[in-house]
């Protein structure tokens, strides 16, 4: 039995990153000499087990061989026969088809080493355009290291390219490419992820809304990027630059997907976008299965992002609306997580990166004006049922008016 340590924490290593997870591979060796020697098997699928002390995964060597469609479509073969480089055959990358020994020994039958110094993604074999979910593990990895230089290498583009074309990618579940996509848009260049699909026909696939989104004009004035595709992929920069979480970055991914769908005739100008927009988010939500937080907060940003714009402008009761849809008397966190898309939204425009947002401040004063107002003096005065509900209604934008004024003072 000869264990090895492999993929990502070989490549972190070499690159001089913090090593997350190690993945171990075990050759020449039984399941059943596995379990004799206290390690416990993970599910039926694969043969995988957890070291009896430490809880890392170590995998049998194994080859696979295609046998269906997507993600899932593929046999497995292990046993002590299978060497280690059949093993690193079937990875994806030559950066991820890496193992060292316990010496230290590196072993690197695909010259994975070669390009990391080279800074490009390519692919270990042809097997790879057998495995949809490849493109977009490839278009994460893209995001990632984009920021030390690296490229995906024009033939393994070529592959990525042939696997859009195929309808493979349709087979993919929506858990896996949420998977994927989810932990692509937390990576250090999100939109790295989004050109690099777009590049190879991925996004059309995908997410065909935000595919649409690319050659439609804006009024150079307001979007001096001009093309709201492009404005989509600085906006999820500055994302990424503010550190936000996921549920932002993803309403930052969508916040504009009406655009798409504005007759030619009317641009640069998208009137009513802001609704048109609602039934593809609603879409992309159900078909992509994301949580629930970033589907709320990905409906309302895309009814309410220009609200947020013109903040200072809106009339207290209309104000007050925007405060009551997002309900920020109990779910404070949500409306700040609106104030920031706004802000990335804001910022994601050409040389406007560093402007000031005071919008973002205003509305969180506003915020904290409607929740000052409390019940207990309307409960005091005998109010109860609609006509507290009504009270407490004018109380709060009693308060609003009085913010606005005192705003305007200052």
């Amino acid at each position: 039995m000869q264990i090895y340590k492999v993929g990502g924490a070989v490549r972190d290593r070499l690159l001089g990153l913090p090593v997350a997870d190690i993945d171990w591979v075990v050759v020449g060796a039984t399941a059943a000499q596995m379990q004799a020697e206290g390690y416990r098997p993970v599910g039926e699928d694969f043969p995988v087990f957890l070291h009896p002390q430490t809880g890392e995964e170590y995998a049998l060597a194994r080859t696979e061989r295609k046998s269906g469609q997507g993600y899932g479509g593929f046999t497995f073969f292990a046993s002590p026969e299978v060497t280690l480089e059949e093993d690193l055959l079937r990875r994806d990358l030559t950066i991820n088809a890496m193992a060292e020994d316990q010496h230290g020994t590196l072993t690197d039958p695909f010259h994975g080493q070669r390009d990391l110094q080279a800074r490009i993604l390519r692919h270990v074999s042809p097997a790879f355009a057998e495995d949809p979910l490849r493109v977009l593990r490839v278009a994460r990895f893209a995001a990632r290291y984009a920021p030390l230089g690296f490229h995906v290498a024009e033939e393994t583009q070529a592959l990525m390219r042939q696997l859009s074309e195929s309808g493979e990618l349709r087979a993919l579940t929506a858990e896996r490419s949420w998977k994927e996509i989810s932990r692509a848009l937390m990576e250090a260049r999100p939109d790295v992820f989004v050109q690099t699909l777009r590049d190879c026909g991925a996004l059309q696939e995908l997410l065909p809304e935000v595919d649409a989104l690319f050659g439609v004009p804006q009024p150079a004035q307001y979007h001096p990027e001009i093309d709201t595709g492009i404005h989509t992929l600085s906006v999820l920069r500055q994302c990424a630059e503010h550190r936000q979480p996921l549920s932002v970055r993803w309403a930052c991914l969508l916040h504009d997907v009406g655009k798409g769908l504005t007759p030619e005739s009317d641009w640069p100008r998208h009137i009513a976008h802001e609704t048109r927009g609602l039934k593809l988010i609603r879409a992309v939500n159900q078909r992509c299965k994301a949580p629930r937080d970033c589907q709320e907060l990905a409906l309302l940003v895309g009814e309410y992002h220009t609200h947020g714009h013109r903040a200072l402008e809106l009339r207290p009761s209309t104000l007050l609306e925007l405060l009551q849809r997002f309900d920020v008397y109990r779910r404070p966190q949500r409306f700040e997580e609106f104030i920031a898309t706004c802000e990335m939204d804001a910022r994601g425009r050409h040389g406007l990166e560093q402007r000031g947002y005071p919008q973002a401040a205003y509305l969180r004063g506003a915020a904290t004006a409607a929740r000052a107002v409390t019940v207990q003096p309307l409960l005091e005065r005998g109010l109860q049922g609609a006509q507290l509900g009504e009270a407490l209604t004018g109380e709060r934008l009693k308060a609003l008016k009085a913010y606005k004024e005192n705003a305007g003072h200052m």
